[in-house]
């Protein structure tokens, strides 16, 4: 076992085609994204996996993962963050992820154990839905795209977004996760 996940070999990554490490936790990002294309009918290119976000607090930086960005009519209109267990306490880094992947606020954010998922407004983070069945279609979202206001996202905002990210993510992470990557303060 390396890291934090019982590695369980090898599985292609079903949106890209890449070969990753086969986890439980893979498996349910994978299940996810199969819904996705098959059942909401997005295509591959519209999502993309594994989104690499660097988080700042203070001096402190890391490398996260945002599990899916969704876009649409060029721009990223649903973010969707995995997570095992209880979902109602990763509401609040989603928000905060979904004002950090783009200059302006995503307007959907999906919380999912890959069971249940809780769809929220990413301006107020208020519960949409509930459901896999219900996270939004791509129809449904272009449909959704044209109303949503695309609000750039103030710097002194997307500061204290971070911070939320970096105090969710990374200070309440076990040291031997391997899927953050910190990154030491420059010496002085």
């Amino acid at each position: 076992m390396d890291g934090h996940h019982l590695i369980l070999g090898k599985t292609t990554d079903y949106i890209t085609g890449e070969i990753i490490e086969d986890t439980h936790d893979e498996r349910y990002r994978q299940n996810i994204a199969r819904l996705l294309v098959n059942e909401k009918l997005y295509n591959k290119m519209d999502i993309k996996p594994r989104h690499a976000l660097l988080v700042k607090a203070g001096e402190k930086k890391a490398i996260i993962r945002v599990d899916f960005l969704i876009t649409v009519g060029n721009r990223i209109c649903m973010v969707i963050k995995y997570g095992p267990g209880s979902i109602t306490t990763r509401h609040r880094p989603a928000i905060a992820a979904s004002r950090l992947v783009a200059v302006y606020q995503v307007p959907v954010v999906v919380v999912t154990n890959g069971v249940d998922a809780d769809i929220l407004d990413g301006s107020t983070g208020k519960i949409i839905s509930n459901g896999l069945d219900d996270i939004p279609a791509k129809p449904e979202l272009l449909k959704l795209s044209g109303k949503f206001v695309f609000s750039e996202i103030p710097k002194k905002k997307t500061e204290a977004e971070s911070r939320i990210l970096y105090a969710y993510e990374v200070d309440g992470s076990c040291p031997c996760d391997d899927t953050i990557c910190r990154i030491d303060p420059e010496p002085q």
